[in-house]
């Protein structure tokens, strides 16, 4: 029988960072969940793809957007915005990157524990 797990983001259990942002990952219910911390003038294609030497994220992801606003461009052209309250759900082959002067903030349950390896 499975039993009740609680944790917090203020004390993951990993944090990666990367210039302008950081993922805090926590174990949970036998998968990782990860919070991404993104700074203002923080983009995929600059800051990440070094790290990752893919042409876009490969990583899938599925994240809740809890605060500041992410555009993100798809590898077929399409481009949106993400906002707070948004639930996005994102193939591989993106580039994303933060608009105006707020962090951005996430919480993605698919996709954190491969982001900035």
């Amino acid at each position: 029988m499975a039993s009740a797990e609680q944790k917090r983001f203020g004390s993951p259990d990993e944090t990666r960072t990367f210039e302008r942002g950081q993922v805090d990952l926590i174990e949970i219910g036998g998968g990782q969940v990860g919070r991404l911390t993104l700074q203002p003038g923080w983009r995929w294609s600059e800051h990440v793809k070094p790290i990752a030497h893919t042409e876009y994220c490969e990583a899938p992801h599925f994240q809740y957007h809890v605060s500041g606003t992410l555009r993100i461009l798809m590898e077929d052209g399409r481009e949106f915005d993400a906002v707070p309250g948004d639930v996005t759900a994102l193939p591989s082959g993106h580039d994303a990157w933060v608009v105006g002067d707020e962090p951005v903030v996430v919480v993605d349950w698919f996709g954190a524990s491969n982001y900035a390896q």
